[in-house]
């Protein structure tokens, strides 16, 4: 299956939150309505099943960090094999993935900018040049920008600003440091992981 192209915002609509970042006012306004030409109409919404919670979930979590089922899938068979939860650790390694590094680090608005800064080769990590989104950042990495996207107006709007930077990172200008990996606290909270386990272990 190809990566999804289509309208960001219809996605956001349809899991009810604002799945990629990229909604302004007009999004806010529309997330309780879900998408179609029914969606702001009389039509009652669909009581969902227990696998069709378990599945819309799952679809969320993937959507929101940019991954397809088979990728998706391998990072659950790998989290299973992690000590403690199978969902904390399942978002610890989503949380590590170097785009997600790059937008928790407040260098993109949004993760699929990060995922483009990345896959453009304008990140570096540990001075080489990286331009694969899936790689897993660890204690230790140092991560920066490269001179020519540091120069890009979007981001040095970005760099101006004073971002919110979880705690297992550090930021000084255009390099950041990761320091330890992410605690449950500070990793992504709109998920229901225990679902996403349920879907898994059918």
């Amino acid at each position: 299956m190809a990566r999804y192209t289509g309208p960001k915002h219809k996605l956001s609509r349809r899991a009810g939150i604002d799945l990629f970042g990229t909604g302004g006012p007009s999004l806010k306004r529309r997330l309780a309505t879900p998408p179609g030409q029914h969606g702001a109409g009389g039509r009652r919404k669909k009581k969902l099943s227990e696998y069709g919670l378990q599945l819309q979930e799952k679809q969320k979590a993937k959507q929101m960090y940019g991954v397809l089922e088979r990728q998706f899938r391998r990072y659950f068979e790998e989290a299973t094999r992690a000590r403690g939860a199978t969902g904390e650790a399942l978002l610890q390694i989503l949380e590590r993935r170097l785009d997600n590094a790059v937008y928790r680090l407040g260098f993109a608005r949004t993760r699929p900018m990060a995922r483009q800064l990345v896959t453009h080769g304008h990140v570096y990590v540990n001075e080489k040049r990286v331009n694969i989104p899936s790689i897993q950042v660890k204690p230790g990495d140092v991560i920066r920008l490269s001179e020519t996207a540091a120069q890009m107006p979007s981001i040095q709007e970005l760099l101006q600003e004073a971002p919110e930077v979880p705690a297992w990172l550090e930021r000084t200008g255009t390099t950041g440091r990761v320091l330890r990996p992410p605690a449950p606290e500070e990793m992504e909270r709109r998920l229901n992981l225990a679902l996403i386990v349920e879907y898994y272990s059918r």
